[in-house]
């Protein structure tokens, strides 16, 4: 024993040298590149700031391939930038970039112009580069940028010298391979001129004809020039001709102030967790508080190293991943309790109740995995960036509540923690008929999703909009207004000095609002505006801040958001939906088990559309995060009532008891775990909502909502669902997975 104590204190101090070391890579980082360094997360383009550049397709006919081919030369540009920037269709004709950026490292503008320049690539021998320069239209081009496959830079080491030689490295197409062995083979000797936009961008001698397919131009000065080289010449490659609509330089959403605003609130709602798992779990609720710290540090550690860009919707899929850790050890410890009130001992409910809580957490978590994984492989920008992170974040809360909460409770166990006081206990002496009261539930349930529909017909606010839901700038386009003031305003002065001016001149509810960096400018975006309204404006504004008319430009804006880009979003949903429900019904043995989870999550889901559409709350990249953090919290909450159902369908006797009381046993047993892990997540949301931005109080409100209405449908709607689904369907013939179900109850 006094062997096993030992043992247990060595690893202890080894976990606790380990979370110093993760506290110290956090702070400072590791290396030259200091690795793992919190302050080094990348942030998007709402969060950071960037660029944003968009392109109308010249071509009338062109193709869905070569659209596509276009949208991927142009992401391969965009990461020379950012790994975390998107380019997506817009609409039928249009292509959209967005690229976050490190201003230390990039200036915006220069991106802008160097992104801005899909012209036309052309290689030509000599004599037609003298046509071409002459104005003679009776050129020939030998090559152009649709036969260049890739063009990367690089260097070499000059074996004579030792010095090193900056190339750049091409590879054509089949087609074009031939086309340029037939121009190096019959210029030897001579240049061939690369043409770019009009401009000669490089004219190497060719030393030998080439074939193969492969090149390389050397001659470059340093890797920058060779990788600016390169850059346009994989640029050139575009099947398609681009025109720019618009372009700008995009000021951070929220601000650094306001980012660290956010921090706070989330720091002061992991501190409260922390209590409540105290207060509610006692010495294993202290245990988890050290787990989710080692959580929170090995989020922060991964986010960087993995280079995973966080963005709004990105913080979404955090807050879910917390509720979801905490929710792991909430489970756990209610079983533990729960062994505890049957006689066990602590070591053996300490066993016992990691082996019973560990399907409900490995289930839920995979299907939320499942929808994560889908929304990869199909959504674009924001989802994507809620995606990665809800993915990395559901890993690791498994990983803080497998192992490292089992790793500390086994641990102190060990070193004699054994007092029964120190764990609580819990029996279940009563059970409420929950399902008793299943057509009260639906009846209400159908009258706030009929609601929510009504609205989008009769909210007050329609007439003043225009639009049944208040679409955000994203979505319906608007007018951008930019101002050059007398000095530079931060985001919190302007939402506090200028927007309310904005407001009364034009009468708008809605005003987004971007900086410029190193400029007096600041940008706001509205509803459409007509003339009179913008004389308005502009009166309102040489009145207040002494600008006049030439400091004041307004132009129309389009939509951010494709309607190709909110179909794929909800595409999405759809087929992670129906990819839940199949993995429900596998792992339970029973279709309606998977039916009974997805209504669940579309029950929750218009739950949170009836606060969108009677709150008329604004619908735009974070109404898209939104639902999709609904979606994963309500599946995770149906596993546990459903993983309970199971388990009883096998200890209790359904002949004897009959499904009702199963299903009602069932509920009242993860009752508390429902509500805890709800009002951790609750108080969360609650200190952004409390302490965040104003740009952050409409989604969060809907989040709180969301979670509101995941409690309610996890207590009163799930369960009894299912059970009028096993009652109802499949049992009259007695066939099939019900009757599969039954034999084994």
């Amino acid at each position: 024993m006094k062997k096993a104590k030992t043992k247990a204190i060595i690893w202890l101090l080894v976990f606790a040298l380990l979370v110093a070391g993760g506290v110290y890579t956090v702070l400072f980082g590791l290396g030259k590149e200091n690795a793992g360094k919190a302050a080094n997360i990348a942030l998007g383009l709402d969060l950071q700031g960037g660029v944003s550049v968009t392109y109308e397709i010249q071509e009338k006919d062109a193709t869905d391939a070569a659209i596509d081919a276009t949208i991927d030369k142009l992401q391969r540009r965009v990461d020379n930038y950012s790994p975390d920037g998107t380019v997506y269709k817009q609409g039928t004709n249009r292509i959209t970039v967005e690229i976050p950026l490190d201003t230390s490292k990039y200036d915006p503008n220069k991106v802008l112009d160097e992104l801005g320049r899909p012209g036309e690539l052309m290689f030509m021998d000599g004599d037609n580069y003298k046509k071409f320069a002459a104005g003679d239209k009776d050129y020939t081009a030998a090559l152009t940028g649709a036969d260049v496959e890739n063009a990367e830079a690089g260097r070499t080491q000059n074996q004579t010298t030792g010095a090193y030689e900056y190339i750049v490295s091409l590879k054509f197409t089949d087609e074009g391979a031939t086309k340029f062995s037939e121009v190096t083979g019959a210029n030897v000797g001579k240049p061939v001129y690369i043409i770019y936009d009009g401009q000669v961008v490089s004219a190497p001698n060719v030393l030998q004809q080439i074939n193969g397919g492969s090149a390389q131009i050397d001659g470059q000065k340093d890797l920058e020039e060779a990788q600016s080289l390169a850059d346009t010449i994989k640029i050139g490659a575009l099947p398609l001709t681009l025109n720019e609509l618009s372009s700008q330089v995009v000021g951070a959403q929220l601000g650094t102030d306001a980012l660290r605003t956010s921090m706070i609130a989330g720091a002061i709602g992991l501190c409260i967790i922390f209590l409540i798992l105290i207060i509610f779990f006692r010495f294993p609720g202290f245990l988890a508080a050290i787990a989710l710290c080692t959580y929170t540090i090995m989020e922060l550690f991964f986010l960087n190293t993995l280079h995973i860009t966080l963005t709004l919707p990105g913080i979404a899929g955090i807050i879910l991943s917390i509720g979801m850790a905490v929710d792991a050890n909430v489970i756990i410890f209610t079983r533990i309790k729960e062994e505890i009130g049957r006689g066990e001992t602590v070591r053996t409910a300490v066993k016992t109740g990691f082996s019973k809580a560990l399907s409900a957490i490995i289930d839920g978590n995979v299907t939320t995995i499942i929808a994560g994984i889908v929304l990869i492989l199909m959504g674009t920008g924001t989802v994507k960036g809620f995606a990665r992170t809800l993915i990395l974040g559901i890993v690791l809360s498994m990983v803080s509540a497998l192992f490292i909460t089992k790793f500390l409770l086994n641990t102190f166990v060990t070193l004699g923690v054994t007092n029964k006081k120190l764990y609580g206990s819990v029996k279940y002496k009563k059970t409420w008929k929950y399902s008793k009261y299943f057509k009260f539930v639906s009846v209400f349930s159908i009258l706030v999703i009929v609601a929510g529909l009504a609205f989008l017909f009769i909210n007050p606010n329609i007439k003043a909009r225009g639009n049944r839901l208040n679409f955000s700038l994203e979505f319906s386009g608007g007018t951008s207004t930019t101002v050059t003031f007398d000095k530079a305003y931060t985001l919190e002065e302007a939402e506090r000095e200028i927007v309310p001016v904005i407001k009364d001149a034009t009468g708008v509810s809605e005003v987004q609002l971007q900086t410029i960096d190193g400029t007096n400018q600041v940008v706001f975006k509205t509803p459409s505006i007509d003339g009179e309204k913008r004389t308005s404006l502009a009166s309102a504004l040489e009145s207040k801040f002494g600008v006049t008319d030439a400091d004041i430009n307004s132009q129309n804006i389009s939509s951010t958001i494709s309607h190709e880009t909110q179909r794929d979003a909800v595409l999405a949903v759809v087929i992670a939906s129906i990819l839940m429900l199949i993995y429900v019904a596998f792992r339970f043995s029973d279709v309606r088990f998977g039916v009974a989870a997805v209504l669940a999550l579309l029950h929750d889901v218009m739950f949170v559309f009836f606060a969108y559409s009677a709150g008329y709350l604004s619908v735009g990249g974070t109404f898209i995060a939104c639902m999709l953090t609904i979606v994963g919290y309500s599946i995770n909450s149906t596993i546990v009532i459903f993983d309970r159902v199971r388990e009883n369908l096998q200890v209790m006797n359904p002949a004897k008891d009959g499904y009702d009381a199963i299903v009602d046993a069932s509920i009242s047993q993860t009752f508390t775990r429902n509500i805890y892990t709800n009002l951790t997540t609750f108080v969360t949301v609650l200190m952004l909502y409390i302490l965040g931005v104003p740009s952050l109080k409409e989604f969060t409100f809907a989040l709180m909502v969301g979670v509101v209405a995941g409690t309610y449908s996890s207590i009163c709607v799930t369960g009894p669902l299912w059970l009028q689904m096993r009652k109802h369907i499949g049992n009259k013939s007695g066939k099939g997975v019900a009757k599969k179900a039954k034999a084994k109850a």
